[in-house]
């Protein structure tokens, strides 16, 4: 079996993490590749940070901050601390030491004219993460927002600022992917959909996530054309965000923050699945009723049992 998953960060990473316990269980030897979301790449201190990839593959690699969810596990941030001192901004983005040698690796391979889907492939070879992890393009892509400050002045900030520095406490007028429509899929990613057997959206942000990545020209037609079934994880419960703050980013496009209204964003030309909390099983009829199959199934990733059972109930749905 040959599975794609479309992630972002934690939520995805999660899943995924549930995804492979169960496929190593009921299904050894299944491949799976993960299309990451990488228009959260931001540049600090000079140095090029992918946070989904990265969360995806520490998560998946054993070296992920098990509560937090992203960063490094047992991290130190003596480096920012002196770049503080030095007066250094940005101040509101932690980099940990740990953390920053990935980010050192990285941009020195695409100074020296490496592509970010070879240097995601270099630091995955240290961490083994179980899948073939693949940006979205290798092309930059920036995801923007456009807010209104309480001065009531408009402007347009990255999307890590707005989620970190700001809490996403502006409203988000607008969202956009800068650099999206003369990006190409980097390799791989389009042959991966094709071929896959089972096309999975996980549990991530639809707008600044898998919205992304849907961004790039080729992935949204090449999805909708795939022979394989589409599944999707509701990453709403009872109405509100599993985790972090999609309901700001939803509003911005004009969609409702329910399991059902984000099953009709992806709409029925992409998803041929999609799983709602037991708690939002009134939506298995609307989402039907599109022609989208419906199942209504816990979707807490309290543990990765938990989050194996969630996997492999995806999986049933659309086989």
């Amino acid at each position: 079996m040959r599975i794609t998953v479309l992630a972002g960060g934690i939520g995805a990473a999660r899943f995924l993490r549930g995804l492979l316990s169960h496929l190593q269980a009921a299904v050894p030897g299944a491949e799976v590749t993960v299309i990451g979301n990488t228009g959260d790449d931001i540049t600090l201190f000079g140095l090029h940070v992918s946070p989904d990839l990265d969360t995806v593959m520490y998560t998946l690699g054993g070296g992920i901050h098990p509560d937090q969810g992203w960063g490094r596990a047992d991290e130190t941030r003596a480096v920012q601390d002196e770049l503080g001192a030095y007066g250094e901004p940005p101040d509101w983005f932690a980099l940990g030491d740990k953390d920053i040698a990935t980010h050192l690796v990285r941009t020195r391979m695409l100074r020296e004219g490496a592509t970010l889907s070879a240097a995601t492939a270099a630091l995955c070879a240290r961490w083994q993460p179980g899948v073939t992890l693949l940006p979205m393009t290798d092309d930059p892509v920036t995801t923007r927002v456009d807010i209104e400050d309480p001065d009531g002045a408009l402007r347009t900030v990255h999307f890590q600022e707005y989620w970190v520095r700001l809490h996403a406490e502006p409203a988000a007028l607008k969202i956009r992917f800068e650099g999206a429509e003369e990006s190409r899929p980097a390799p791989g990613v389009l042959t991966a959909i094709a071929e896959a057997d089972v096309i999975v959206f996980p549990p991530s942000n639809p707008v600044v996530s898998v919205g992304a990545i849907l961004a790039v020209p080729g992935i949204r037609s090449a999805v909708a054309a795939a022979n394989a079934p589409v599944v999707g994880v509701s990453p709403i419960i009872g109405g509100a965000p599993v985790r972090g703050m999609a309901d700001k980013v939803l509003a911005a496009i004009g969609v409702e923050t329910s399991a059902a209204a984000v099953a009709l964003h992806y709409g029925p030309d992409l998803l041929d699945g999609w799983l709602v909390d037991t708690s939002d099983s009134a939506a298995v009829e609307t989402v039907t009723a599109a022609g989208i199959r419906s199942r209504a199934v816990p979707l807490r990733m309290t543990d990765v049992d938990a989050t194996a059972a969630m996997a492999a109930a995806a999986l049933e749905l659309v086989q």
